[in-house]
């Protein structure tokens, strides 16, 4: 190994680490945000936290992460979870990463992941997830974006309004690319529609020195903050809004939806089922209750 490629190494491990740290206080805010909307409401749902831990054969030091769940009066079901894994991919998955191969399958990667369903169908549920990885190469990913059953043009156009600020303060192009990125990548081919009212996506926004980390890294944060920012303003905007059974069922049909797009196409499922993630952590993302007509 080349004195380059250990130099490398150890400055991936060092930005791992910024990341990590920023991904589990990402986590607190959030968290700490959610349970204060819910005392808002009168309920006293809190998060639950529980830890695990990866397996990989071989592996001395495979990581693992903490999945964060509450159920509540206003959040129906809501997880955040954050991981930090270590190992190798198998062969035949190790050629579809960024960077990676069948020679070269090993990986890190630490990551939040959020998704909300609500239990008032004029509140619209919400994805959101960055994450870094490094295999051969290291880079940023992630996004956010707004799943209404409901949908309300004001709602969608300050989503869509803070993200866009959020990616100004970056670069001009980011905010179009990253919007048609999600707009292609949160679509439903067998139904022909998308999961939602769109938002960012973003991904190989590659680290080859400190200073493209520092761009991105600061990019991704502040895709974090943009997201606490604006999504429980909208939480709180219709919260208290009155429903129908007409506009429960419309809930449930959608969830339905989001339930076939995140089990069929959803790369984070898929990453999650091939690197020995957890279970409950990687489905946490399915609604509590969804129909089928």
């Amino acid at each position: 190994m080349t004195d380059h490629m250990i130099d490398a190494a150890a400055l991936n491990i060092q930005h791992t680490a910024r990341a990590k740290d920023w991904f589990e206080e990402l986590r607190t805010r959030i968290t700490d945000e959610f349970e204060a909307i819910e005392r808002e409401a009168g309920s006293d749902a809190s998060f639950t936290f529980t830890e695990w831990s990866r397996e990989e054969e071989g592996n001395d030091d495979p990581g693992g992460g903490v999945q964060g769940l509450m159920k509540g009066k206003v959040f129906e079901k809501v997880g955040v979870n954050v991981s930090t894994v270590r190992g190798s991919f198998s062969k035949e998955f190790a050629g579809s990463v960024n960077g990676a191969s069948a020679e070269n399958p090993g990986f890190t990667a630490t990551g939040i992941s959020l998704v909300a369903h609500m239990a008032n169908p004029h509140v619209p549920a919400v994805h959101m997830n960055t994450r870094f990885l490094t295999t051969g190469k290291a880079w940023f990913g992630g996004g956010a974006d707004l799943n209404p059953p409901i949908p309300y043009e004001d709602d969608t156009a300050d989503f869509h309004a803070a993200f866009r600020a959020a990616c100004a303060a970056h670069n001009p192009v980011y905010y179009d690319r990253f919007k048609k990125w999600a707009d292609e990548y949160f679509y439903i081919p067998h139904r022909k529609c998308h999961r939602g009212v769109g938002g960012i996506f973003y991904d190989h926004m590659e680290c080859d020195d400190t200073a493209a980390f520092e761009r991105n890294f600061a990019l991704t944060q502040d895709v974090g903050k943009t997201f606490l920012g604006i999504y429980p303003a909208l939480v709180r905007r219709r919260m208290d809004s009155d429903f129908t059974d007409a506009d429960k069922l419309q809930q449930l049909e959608w969830r339905g939806r989001y339930a076939e797009f995140n089990l069929v196409y959803d790369r984070g499922t898929l990453f999650g089922l091939k690197t020995g993630g957890n279970i409950d952590a990687i489905l946490m993302s399915l609604p509590p209750e969804a129909v089928w007509s």
